[in-house]
């Protein structure tokens, strides 16, 4: 019973969402050309700001939900197994270093982590893979390089400091959680995967296909709901209240780490947003927006609160936010 209320309620919430999307893609022309009201500026710029975030975001999430799709059907439980070390400091190294080679932003690495999680890899693992595949990638780094001006120490610093912070997070981690802290499962059971096992290659490709549907569908109301909520304080609340704490080194950087948290921006992109605010704060803050970003956003919240049990993403929120605040503020005295 509680699972068929919960199939209805997310249907419901999918068509809920999609008709919003739908209203902010068309209302301006719409009421413009046959009503011919004029709409605030604000509301307007409300409009723009959540699509660029879904415009930005979509395509990396079609990527993930692929992948997502991928790993349900074609890898087992026996593949993970062999290929996560027994050792846990092993398994968190190694889930950081692959994750730092995995092109993903933080909101098409969510459902990737929830099926590499549910399929048998260890919640720390997946916490590492989660940290560096939006933050380190190539991709990432390339920006980076480009938006400081071909300067290769601020690509440099955010690639080490943001992989040393992943590693000390995600084996933080591993000392608190042992399950894999899902809400739901989201593998199938042992006699479907065995089943499609014997199926063909096709009917496998075909299956791939629907599960990445699915996970898209599910993952993207999230997504839009996180990405209204980041547009609608971006608008309505003056970023000027975030400069109430001070001007200082450790302020500014308070500052920065909550602006990286509120616009909620992609990680490919961030690096030009975060090259802007060099004439107003110093370049440690700036690390700051660019590391905690990428391991953290509104959007992203909402997106593992989806996901994961409530506690969980709160504990994982607040470590994320001590450990990078920590080692920004410890590399000013190297």
């Amino acid at each position: 019973m509680y699972r068929v209320f919960r199939t209805y309620s997310m249907d419901v919430t999918s068509i809920f969402v999609v008709g919003i999307v739908v209203f902010f893609i068309c209302i301006n022309e719409w009421i413009g050309e046959k009503w011919l009201i004029q709409l605030p500026n604000s509301f307007q710029q409300l409009n723009t700001i959540f699509l660029s975030i879904l415009i930005e975001a979509i395509p990396f999430v079609l990527i993930g939900v692929l992948i997502a799709g991928f790993i349900q059907i074609f890898v087992t439980e026996e593949h993970i197994q062999h290929l996560i070390p027994k050792n846990k400091v092993l398994a968190v190294a190694a889930s950081c270093i692959v994750g730092g080679f995995f092109p993903a932003c933080e909101c098409g690495i969510v459902p990737i982590v929830r099926r590499l999680v549910a399929k048998g890899v260890p919640i720390y693992a997946g916490v590492g893979f989660l940290l560096t595949g939006p933050l380190i990638n190539p991709i990432v780094i390339m920006s980076t390089y480009m938006a400081f001006g071909n300067d290769i120490k601020m690509a440099s610093l955010r690639m080490g400091v943001g992989f040393v912070a992943a590693l000390l997070i995600a084996f933080i981690i591993s000392l608190i959680y042992k399950s894999n802290q899902l809400k739901y499962s989201a593998a199938d059971s042992a006699s479907s995967v065995k089943q499609l096992e014997q199926k063909t290659f096709f009917h496998r490709l075909e299956e791939m296909v629907k599960h990445s549907i699915d996970e898209f569908f599910d993952m993207g109301k999230y997504l839009f709901i996180g990405a209204f909520i980041a547009a609608f304080l971006q608008t309505y609340v003056a970023t000027s209240s975030l400069f109430l704490f001070g001007d200082g080194l450790i302020e500014s950087t308070i500052v920065m780490m909550g602006l990286a948290y509120i616009l909620s921006l992609c990680s490919e992109a961030d690096a030009f947003i975060g090259a802007s605010f060099r004439n107003l704060f110093p370049s440690t803050s700036i690390l700051a927006f660019l590391i905690y970003g990428p391991m953290i956003d509104l959007k992203n919240t909402i997106m593992l609160l989806s996901v994961f049990k409530a506690r969980f993403v709160v504990t994982l929120l607040f470590f994320i936010t001590i450990i990078v605040f920590i080692c920004i503020n410890l590399i000013t005295f190297i």
